[in-house]
């Protein structure tokens, strides 16, 4: 099995931009809606903090634990927990036991979406310009992927 890779925020860096969502939009879409994204940013404070939220691909992962069906599981390609929409019945649980927040049944699939790494490329990330997501990887720890 591949290692688990996440994306990691910096929510430090995040400027509130929302390019991020535009890009994940636009794969999962083919047209630009920040509200489809699959992942959020929360803003707080007046709008001065800005904190992307995103799958932890958790290694215990709530959302595959809970669901009645088994729709969801771990790629061996990328080590991204996905949903098999062939499974999928739709029922939300995953969702209402996500920690993050940011599994959900899609309105038009009526099954469940959530990040799946863009099949290892994030999409989010590539578009972030200030480095305030970036993929990573746990092995033992947590440490930046190299893309050189």
């Amino acid at each position: 099995m591949a290692a688990t890779r996440f994306i990691k925020t910096n929510f430090d860096l995040c400027t509130g931009c929302h390019l991020c969502q535009l890009a994940c939009s636009q794969r999962l879409l083919g047209g630009y809606n920040p509200h489809r994204a699959l992942l959020k940013i929360n803003h707080s404070d007046e709008n001065l903090y800005h904190h992307p939220v995103v799958c932890n691909q958790c290694r215990n992962a709530y959302c595959a634990n809970v669901c009645p069906v088994g729709a969801i599981g771990r790629s061996a390609a990328t080590g991204a927990m996905e949903v098999d929409h062939d499974l999928c019945v739709g029922c939300n649980l995953c969702h209402r036991y996500c920690p993050m927040g940011v599994v959900g049944v899609d309105v038009d699939l009526k099954k469940s979406a959530k990040c799946d790494l863009c099949q290892g490329d994030p999409r989010c990330v590539a578009a972030c310009p200030t480095g305030a997501l970036e993929l990573a990887i746990w092995d033992d720890g947590p440490k930046a992927v190299d893309h050189d």
